[in-house]
């Protein structure tokens, strides 16, 4: 496939579009003010119930990639248990945000849906030209997005996929109705390029009843239940459900140890930008079958996946079912 002639369409599409309709476009502002960082059409109605849920296609394609709002003025969150991996990082004001990876299924709505950030452009390229639905960037980063290898959804490139939910003030109430921006449907397991593996579990390991995973301004605390043989998530010590009623229970959480560094991005309020680290390698933990397994991951290219062994340089493998990745400073 020929880059360059993909690339700039979209480039000139995102720098068109997003600063014409978003002059005022911010991130990171969930917690001071309502300003508002995504745009879509104020009225558009929410899909019927009845519509048919997207097919599938045979096993090829990309992912679809979502950023998803946690504050609590956001949960509960929408189609987040559908998703294959969800990835947790740290953004402005100690806060964090979630990016949620699709890749079998496809539900019907997904969101609150917000904004992008530098980190998630690293984080992404070990997918095959991801779709990334995000509610906008700061102006400075539209560049950046506009050449990164990805297919970039916001409500300035796709907004008939997008409508404002009601009950929640903005920026808390924007969703993505996937199939307008994945008409193909899920890709399927296959286009899952993260380099993980599944399988029996490594050998040792260490009970584990729970696991909190601890930012400036959140936490999140992963506790197993024998009865579902899945993590329980909750977050700021309330347990996380969805708005069907479900809870997010995935087979493996991945705490993985991360250089979080300043980037050259800050939000209204001048707080700056973290930028998470993916490429390198570090300690992580591994916690699958109430157990907590020491590994060291590796991604040494960016357009590679993450691997995961353990101090003899076994590979470590994960459960079967979702995956959540929290990234933690190291």
């Amino acid at each position: 496939m020929d880059r360059r002639r993909h690339e700039a369409p979209t480039r000139r599409t995102v720098l068109t579009a997003a600063l014409a309709a978003a002059a005022s476009v911010t991130a990171g502002c969930t917690r001071h003010g309502t300003t508002d960082d995504g745009r879509a059409p104020q009225a558009t109605p929410a899909p019927s119930e009845s519509t048919p849920a997207p097919g599938k296609r045979p096993a090829t394609g990309s992912v679809l990639a979502v950023k998803i709002d946690n504050v609590a003025a956001a949960r509960p969150q929408t189609g987040l248990d559908s998703a294959d991996v969800v990835y947790v990082e740290q953004v402005e004001g100690g806060l964090s945000r979630l990016m949620a990876v699709y890749a079998t299924r496809l539900p019907e709505v997904i969101g609150p849906v917000r904004s992008a950030r530098e980190s998630d452009l690293e984080l992404l390229r070990q997918f095959t030209r991801p779709t990334l639905a995000f509610s906008g960037a700061q102006k400075k980063l539209l560049p950046l997005i506009g050449r990164a290898p990805l297919r970039p959804k916001s409500p300035a490139e796709a907004s008939g996929a997008y409508y404002r939910g009601s009950g929640r003030p903005a920026p808390h109430n924007l969703y993505l109705r996937p199939a307008r921006v994945m008409p193909d449907g899920a890709p399927g397991r296959a286009a899952l390029t993260t380099g993980f593996r599944h399988g029996a579990a490594p050998a040792g390991g260490t009970v584990t009843a729970s696991r909190t995973v601890r930012y400036p301004a959140a936490r999140f605390t992963f506790t197993w239940s024998g009865d579902r043989s899945r993590w329980l998530v909750s977050m700021d010590g309330t347990p996380v459900r969805t708005t069907a009623g479900d809870r997010p229970a995935p087979a493996t959480v991945v705490v993985q140890h991360v250089r979080v560094r300043p980037s050259e991005y800050h939000d209204v309020l001048g707080n700056n930008t973290p930028f998470t680290e993916t490429v390198g390698s570090g300690r992580a933990e591994v916690l699958r079958d109430g157990r907590s397994f020491e590994a060291t991951w590796s991604r040494p290219e960016a357009d590679g996946g993450t691997t995961f062994t353990t101090a003899d340089g076994s590979p470590v493998n994960f459960a079967d079912g979702q995956v959540w990745v929290v990234f933690l400073k190291a």
